[in-house]
């Protein structure tokens, strides 16, 4: 009896649960926040600066939440949906690497994502 009652709860939560993303989705998005934890920036939310790695926690979560909705269909999406504003406030994330000047989110994580792919590309030649 306690057999079935896990399978059937597991059963609701598997339902509850949106698609998962395609498998390249899934991988671009894994190396878009290792590329964030890597970078050694910061990340300027609703007016206050953040290290790498706390920025990374708040986009996991806001990534987990819309996985569970079944929004992630490409990592552009991802980006758009939760890397690139406050879902909040509607203000624009920023990240600062350095001394450069900040730049809105959606351009930074755009730009790594170009990288990701070339390196994907020229792996697969």
């Amino acid at each position: 009896m306690k057999r079935l009652a896990l399978v059937v709860l597991w059963f609701a939560a598997s339902a509850l649960a949106g698609p998962a993303p395609p498998p390249v989705v899934a991988r671009e998005v894994a190396q878009l926040f290792t590329a964030l934890e890597q970078s050694g920036c910061d990340f300027q939310r609703n007016g206050s600066w953040h290290t790498a790695a706390e920025a990374s926690a708040h986009l996991r979560r806001k990534y987990d939440y819309l996985l569970k909705k079944g929004l992630v269909t490409s990592s552009e999406r991802f980006i758009q949906l939760a890397a690139s504003r406050s879902s909040l406030s509607g203000q624009p994330y920023h990240v600062r690497c350095g001394d450069a000047a900040p730049v809105e989110s959606s351009t930074w994580f755009g730009r790594r994502l170009v990288e990701i792919r070339a390196r994907a590309g020229a792996l697969a030649h």
